[in-house]
């Protein structure tokens, strides 16, 4: 684990130089540092870091959540939810007719289109924090997608399981899906009324306590969350959405940076370690092809939910390339595929289109002024509505510029 730090750290302060983001840096140090590739091999099995790996990702939503105010929740949640639908729509529908265009099966197409379809929750996270974007008007339907996204995957897991394991019912399925679905109306209502009570039963004027309780609460949540079918990470976001109402919830976004920081490191170190990069070149035209139709659909989602929101180009352009990076969900998906003995091209595929929009997704996100000016409305001028100024203003974080 020292190794892992201390390598993620060497090739970010490297790259950091040239001005490349961290989190491709942090998983070609797993990459490099791997079972796959040849040279010295510090992490010999992946799931040695598994724990640290999850912990990682459940900071990072809890984090999310932290910054994601109930208020922002009842003020836009209609417009959010339109969004969040209008994204899987395009994506995991393309997706879908790209599975079946490859020909590889069908059960190979459903997986695609999930692999395809859904963003990488923690990558947007560390996206958003390393771009100083989490005060910007667009980081709400960002957000209100994440969210969208992570409810649809719930739902989309449970009921894929029984189709790649072969069973005839689809009973199991479903109440699968309702045990998914009533876990998270129940996160939902203890978010919107239980915020006083849990407010009260946190509040500590002790550092250290403090530190211990929110993580064994995040942690907890994110286990049970599990259990019932939810993905970890939404039950980590609730739990953020909940604390950051508080009256401690200041003081929580401050102590919990060095843990979201150090954490996260790992989650990329990890995700790196299972990339083998002597597969790629089978599949390296599917995965080019993938990516191609990744960016289109996500511009095309990203001005439709800056239009709902009102925004102008600048704003859309943050959308679609911040949403553009895929990760850890690909991965379960990639898992599954594997045992389910289906065609031994997906996972070095998954793999390749993973490691591929993770390095470029963060890197489009830093220069996202470059897509503004080809929208519509991207060349107004510099004061006018999506001109310049406005993206230049978004990119460095200032809400007054970023909305239209």
């Amino acid at each position: 684990m020292g190794g892992a730090f201390l390598a993620a750290a060497v090739l970010a302060r490297l790259g950091g130089r040239i001005g490349l983001p961290t989190i491709p840096l942090f998983i070609l140090a797993g990459i490099l540092l791997g079972p796959h590739t040849p040279g010295f091999v510090l992490v010999a099995d992946p799931h040695d870091l598994e724990m640290l790996s999850a912990l990682g990702l459940v900071l990072l939503l809890f984090y999310l959540g932290l910054e994601f105010h109930l208020d922002d929740l009842k003020a836009g949640g209609r417009r959010m939810a339109l969004a969040g639908t209008v994204y899987l729509v395009l994506n995991v529908g393309a997706g879908l007719g790209f599975g079946f265009a490859l020909g590889w099966g069908t059960s190979e197409a459903l997986v695609l289109a999930g692999v395809l379809g859904i963003s990488s929750s923690a990558i947007v996270t560390k996206v958003l924090v390393d771009t100083r974007r989490l005060g910007n008007p667009e980081t709400k339907p960002i957000l209100g997608i994440i969210v969208v996204e992570d409810i649809f995957l719930a739902l989309y897991l449970a009921a894929l399981q029984p189709i790649l394991s072969g069973a005839d019912s689809f009973s199991a399925a479903a109440a699968d899906g309702g045990k998914a679905f009533g876990f998270l109306l129940l996160l939902a209502l203890a978010a919107r009324f239980g915020t006083n009570v849990v407010g009260r039963l946190f509040a500590t004027k002790d550092d250290e306590l403090l530190v211990i309780s929110f993580l064994g609460a995040a942690v907890l949540v994110a286990g049970v969350s599990e259990w019932f079918g939810v993905a970890d990470a939404i039950g980590a976001f609730m739990v953020g959405l909940m604390l950051g109402s508080t009256t401690s919830g200041e003081r929580i976004r401050q102590l919990v940076h060095p843990l979201r920081d150090a954490f996260g490191a790992i989650f990329f170190f990890a995700f790196g370690l299972s990339i083998a990069p002597g597969d790629l070149p089978v599949v390296l035209w599917p995965v080019l092809a993938a990516v191609v139709l990744t960016l289109l659909m996500n511009v095309l989602a990203g001005v439709g939910a800056a239009r709902l929101y009102g925004f102008g180009p600048g704003p859309a352009a943050n959308i679609s390339t911040t949403l553009l990076a895929r990760g850890e969900f690909a991965l379960i998906l990639a898992t599954m595929a594997a045992g389910a003995g289906l065609d031994d091209r997906l996972s070095p595929f998954i793999a390749g289109y993973v490691l591929l929009l993770a390095v470029l997704g963060p890197m489009a996100a830093g220069r996202s002024h470059w897509l503004a000016r080809v929208l519509p409305g991207g060349r107004s001028g510099p004061d006018g509505p999506g001109g310049p100024d406005t993206a230049q203003d978004a990119r460095e974080g200032n809400p007054a510029g970023a909305a239209v």
